[in-house]
């Protein structure tokens, strides 16, 4: 089970690693990045795979071609007439149409310059032995495409004027045999793919993400923050129980926290790099992050109703032993505070029953810090940071072990005038 619509994935998260030159190659980016992997073997191998393209950088940094070009190629090749044809027949229509050999020219011309500077200004040069065996395959596989067209002796007849009928039959016979026993098709996967991993390499390099490890036993983020904030403020963290409350005045930058854990534990199961400066964390099967919930129409839940159906999917995830990490941003806020207080106990005592999991849970309710499991560091507690300089708060968006019972709510009101507004 995932759930991760609070983090914003598509809007904010994807154009951080979306430097691709075409939709295919954005549509491989879109689908590696909104699917966690199932398994810390595959976390692993990504993260081995992309390194493996960090580590040619200094020969893929400046990659490059013309978007109209690949545009146009592509649709060439996918309108292309893979049936039987005659040579001889093809020969006599180029001879006797110019406009026919024109429009097949000047489309194979593109084809051949193209593929000849992508394979011999990058793929012919990067190290296949940086990359794990079963995609180094991947890449031979790649190159020994473009090594079957004669590239060289193409892209020199183009420079020497003298690409004539006969080059272009037989381009359109070579063609002819990849599309119909399926390179072609395999090709364009494979490329496309490359260009994805390509373009997350170059957003990790130019954002400074790190790689997590993954360790059962520790959860640890160091100097970890929100990717699309402009001047963020780094925390470090480290969980000290499965159950984590986070308190601390309005504004104070609680869900924004709450969001950049998650994106660490959700970038790190996708098997990418993550915003911080260093991160260890178990592998979790169950990834929800509860941040944003409104009343749904379509569903006719309000947003208590919502909150609860949360809350139940991931306690039936893990009672059937899955390992859960899972937030909740002021957990039963959509309820009265009396039953807020009544059930938000009974969820904490809950789920410190679930060892294996992860929760973090953000709240007003003051009233939880008598819990017995506080009292007893069963249940980790961590506030954000928020300092009162002549009445006036200053949010300084660190996070800080312990608890916080600064209300702001009135000092709010008043600094607002609304007291004076309302004739009080």
């Amino acid at each position: 089970m995932t759930n991760t619509h609070d983090l914003q994935i598509d809007d904010e998260i994807l154009p951080l690693f979306d430097f691709t030159f075409n939709v295919y190659s954005g549509e491989a980016v879109h689908d590696i990045i909104t699917k966690p992997l199932g398994s810390k073997k595959e976390i692993l191998l990504r993260q081995q795979l992309l390194k493996g393209f960090i580590a040619n950088r200094e020969i893929l940094k400046d990659y490059s071609y013309s978007r109209f070009d690949l545009s146009e190629i592509h649709s060439f090749l996918e309108t292309f007439f893979a049936g039987s044809f005659s040579r001889m027949g093809m020969r006599l229509k180029f001879m006797f149409s110019e406009k026919a050999k024109q429009q097949k020219r000047g489309r194979l011309i593109l084809l051949v310059r193209l593929f000849h500077k992508i394979h011999s200004d990058y793929l012919s040069r990067i190290d296949t032995k940086l990359f794990p065996p079963e995609y180094g395959t991947e890449l031979e596989s790649i190159r020994e495409f473009f090594a079957g067209f004669d590239l060289d002796r193409y892209e020199s007849a183009f420079r020497k004027n003298r690409f004539r009928i006969r080059h272009i039959v037989e381009l359109m016979t070579l063609l002819t045999e990849k599309i119909m026993n399926g390179q072609a098709a395999a090709f364009w996967k494979r490329w496309f793919l490359f260009e994805a991993y390509l373009s997350i390499s170059e957003g990790i390099v130019k954002h400074g993400y790190v790689f997590p490890s993954f360790d059962e036993a520790d959860f640890v983020l160091e100097g970890f923050y929100h990717p699309v904030l402009k001047n963020p403020v780094k925390n470090d963290f480290t969980a000290r129980n499965h159950v984590i409350l986070l308190t601390g005045p309005n504004m104070s930058g609680k869900s924004t926290l709450l969001k950049a854990v998650s994106l660490c534990v959700y970038l790190g199961h996708a098997g990418l790099a993550v915003p911080a400066s260093k991160a260890t964390m178990p592998f979790f099967t169950t990834i929800s992050a509860a941040i944003n919930l409104t009343d749904s129409i379509v569903s006719g839940y309000s947003h208590f109703m919502s909150e609860i159906m949360t809350l139940k999917n991931v306690l039936t995830a893990a009672a059937d032993g899955r390992k859960c990490f899972s937030v909740f941003d002021e957990l039963f806020r959509g309820t009265n505070i009396e039953d807020a207080l009544d059930i938000s106990i009974a969820t904490i005592q809950g789920l410190a029953n679930f060892p294996n999991s992860l929760f973090f849970i953000s709240t007003h309710l003051h009233q939880l810090k008598d819990m017995e499991e506080i009292k007893t560091h069963k249940v980790s507690t961590c506030f954000i940071e928020c300092e009162l300089k002549n009445n006036i708060p200053a949010f300084t968006y660190k996070l800080k072990e312990g608890w916080s019972d600064l209300k702001l709510g009135r000092i709010l009101f008043e600094k607002e005038g609304l007291n004076k507004l309302l004739g009080r």
